[in-house]
């Protein structure tokens, strides 16, 4: 058994698809009880098992490459883990939704104060775009790093963060759950916060 599971990881880290299918089917019950006996009753309805695993899978095909057996420990331990960082964030912005930090949402939406605000949230307060990121500019190198996200990733930054629409909104044009659009909307933007910092040069530290 051990053997397979390790001929199944390795295939798995070196890009075989349906390896790694494998691996989260065999280990999807595991993940699932650990899960079902972690949600709190109070965000059963904005939150489901099924929300964090949709996500956790498509983490796990994003960086499966990374996974290092030994470094990582047992593939089903790097799975859970992932998982349950997918609930913490969940909640946390659940949380959130009760009491949003002044100027947490972008106001107005749309135009290029949309881009700036996105990319504040991303890099921190003490970076802000460069003269050479500013006006059209920076909407292409946004617009080429969402091109270069998961679908469902980059249409959550659009929606929310771009076009400034309510959870409820964005919950309904993907027909999941809250908890589940937090989730795309976390995981997307730490996707893009990767793919913007090989672009430093478009910004500028004023700390």
């Amino acid at each position: 058994m051990l053997e397979v599971q390790d001929r199944l990881t390795a295939a798995a880290v070196s890009g075989d698809q349906e390896a790694l299918t494998d691996l989260l089917k065999r280990h999807d019950a595991d993940v699932r009880e650990r899960l079902d006996g972690t949600i709190d009753k109070a965000y059963r309805g904005a939150l489901d098992v099924d929300d964090v695993l949709q996500v956790t899978y498509m983490e796990a095909f994003l960086r499966i490459s990374q996974f290092t057996p030994g470094e990582n420990g047992t593939f089903l331990a790097w799975l859970t883990r992932i998982a349950e960082n997918n609930l913490v964030d969940a909640i946390r912005f659940l949380k959130g939704e009760k009491r949003p930090p002044p100027g947490q949402r972008l106001q107005p939406a749309g135009g290029e104060d949309s881009y700036m605000s996105l990319i504040s949230n991303l890099v921190g307060s003490t970076t802000t775009p460069s003269r050479a990121a500013a006006g059209g500019e920076l909407k292409v190198i946004v617009g080429q790093a969402l091109a270069d996200l998961p679908e469902d990733y980059a249409k959550a930054i659009r929606l929310y963060d771009l076009e400034g629409r309510t959870i409820e909104e964005v919950a309904q044009a993907f027909g999941r759950s809250h908890g589940a659009v937090h989730m795309l909307r976390a995981r997307a933007l730490d996707r893009l916060r990767e793919l913007l910092g090989n672009a430093g040069k478009f910004f500028t530290d004023f700390a």
